[in-house]
């Protein structure tokens, strides 16, 4: 059967739903150890204790891993049911439809406290919004990333369609960003007395804007038109075992494991790096995100020329050890004699350049893989590719906010800083490891 090609507002369209869930996605992994466990000098009150279990497991360490744990089982399942749906309207689409208002209640939930105030009913009420939010979401990125490989039939079509999802993951990191600016405007717009209820405000204007951005793509892309895909007959243990037993992909999976924990080191960080090691405003942290996008889309067309002409492999290898080396750069913050603006746009500005490539490729990448698998077996289990993709994305991050709060014990304030500085520390070897991994992957040519 014949699809019509993808033209390009319905690409950016599908980018659209990319840039929402990442708004979402890094609300909550930006704000939420800030929110629960803030630095002395941040004005927002502690919400569950600061105790640690045998010395090193903290609460909010145990509640990300809690919330993930449930997502993790949910995940192949959401995928399993997707690959094998006989939905007349499509395969993806009506189970993302349907997830997108789920996905914006719990989000916005997880930043409603129970009490303003150090509490064990914040705990139980967070690790049972996480797990909301988690499952919700799931239900939406699984089947979204999977008409990935049927919406851009060719390996060009790949990388480009990849590109205009990388365009919409950095847009929302750069929204989400914005949460701590918005709440400083409505707290003197509108003369809220309490910083923590302005942030709160602010976070449910920008995941509105998020489900938004999820609906448009549910409501621009006629699956049916643009995509072709049998149900899968393939039971789910067979499918998982299939899938895993591909060492190309677990190849992938190490690297981008390792990767997803460095990234979420820096996007949980960012607001410690600035107000602790070098005594700026949180505000900030939207300058820099939006330097971050500009810098990543100056070189988002070399990097498709640089994949046609070098291939997609080297350019990820390359891009691991630069970022490796940009993560040090963390340990050293606020020990320079230059002006802690300058520092820190450096560290940002640098370490878009390799970001530019780690946005875009790893997803071609996986596209080839899947549909090469496709080929081979004869069988569609593209879902179920990218739910274990994705299961470790979700366990990567998960550990990225656990490491890092795990070594705030180490020191989180003014003058007692060495837990923020050590993150620097473990990135660089989580990069450096993650390239020597890939060094391994075996790039297919193109069929």
């Amino acid at each position: 059967m014949q699809v019509s090609k993808l033209p390009l507002g319905k690409q950016i369209a599908y980018a659209s739903g990319m840039m929402g869930w990442s708004i979402m996605i890094n609300l909550i992994s930006v704000i939420i150890v800030y929110l629960y466990l803030p630095p002395a000098n941040s004005g927002l009150p502690a919400l569950i204790t600061r105790i640690t279990i045998f010395g090193v497991f903290n609460a909010i360490a145990i509640i990300t891993a809690s919330g993930r744990l449930v997502d993790a089982v949910y995940d192949p399942l959401i995928a399993q049911a997707s690959d094998r749906s006989t939905n007349p309207k499509g395969r993806r689409i009506p189970i993302m439809k349907r997830a997108i208002l789920p996905s914006l209640l719990f989000c916005c939930l997880v930043f409603y406290p129970l009490h303003k105030e150090e509490s064990t009913a914040n705990i139980v009420w967070l690790v049972i919004m996480l797990i909301g939010f988690y499952v919700s979401s799931t239900s939406y990125i699984i089947p979204y990333n999977a008409l990935l490989p049927e919406l851009a039939p060719s390996s060009e079509d790949k990388v480009r369609l990849a590109t205009w999802q990388s365009v919409g993951y950095v847009f929302g990191i750069g929204i989400a960003s914005n949460a701590f600016n918005l709440s400083e405007l409505l707290q003197h717009s509108f003369h809220i007395t309490e910083r923590i209820t302005a942030l709160q405000y602010s976070v449910f204007i920008l995941a509105g804007l998020g489900a938004l951005a999820l609906a448009a793509t549910v409501f621009a892309i006629d699956e049916k038109k643009y995509c072709v895909g049998q149900p899968s007959a393939v039971p789910l243990k067979q499918a998982l075992r299939e899938t895993l037993g591909n060492k190309n992909f677990r190849l992938f999976i190490v690297a981008d494991f390792s990767y997803f924990i460095a990234i979420t080191i820096i996007t949980t960080g960012l607001l410690y790096f600035l107000k602790v090691l070098l005594g700026l405003h949180e505000s900030m942290g939207n300058k820099l995100m939006i330097t971050m996008v500009l810098i990543s889309f100056i070189f988002y067309p070399v990097v498709n020329i640089l994949a046609k002409k070098v291939g997609k492999k080297i350019l990820v290898i390359s891009s691991l050890l630069l970022l490796a080396f940009i993560f040090l750069g963390i340990f050293f913050l606020g020990k320079s004699s230059m002006a802690p603006e300058i520092q820190i746009y450096i560290l940002i500005g640098l370490a878009s350049i390799p970001l530019a490539s780690l946005n875009i490729l790893p997803v071609a990448l996986l596209a080839e893989i899947i549909e090469k698998d496709s080929l081979d077996t004869g069988t569609n289990k593209e879902a179920i590719y990218f739910a274990v993709r994705y299961f470790f994305v979700k366990i990567a991050q998960t550990f990225g906010i656990a490491l890092f709060s795990m070594l705030l014990i180490y020191g989180e304030d003014p003058g007692n800083d060495m837990g923020i500085r050590l993150n620097g520390i473990l990135g660089f070897v989580l990069c450096f490891a993650a390239a020597l991994i890939f060094s391994r992957f075996k790039e297919e040519k193109n069929r």
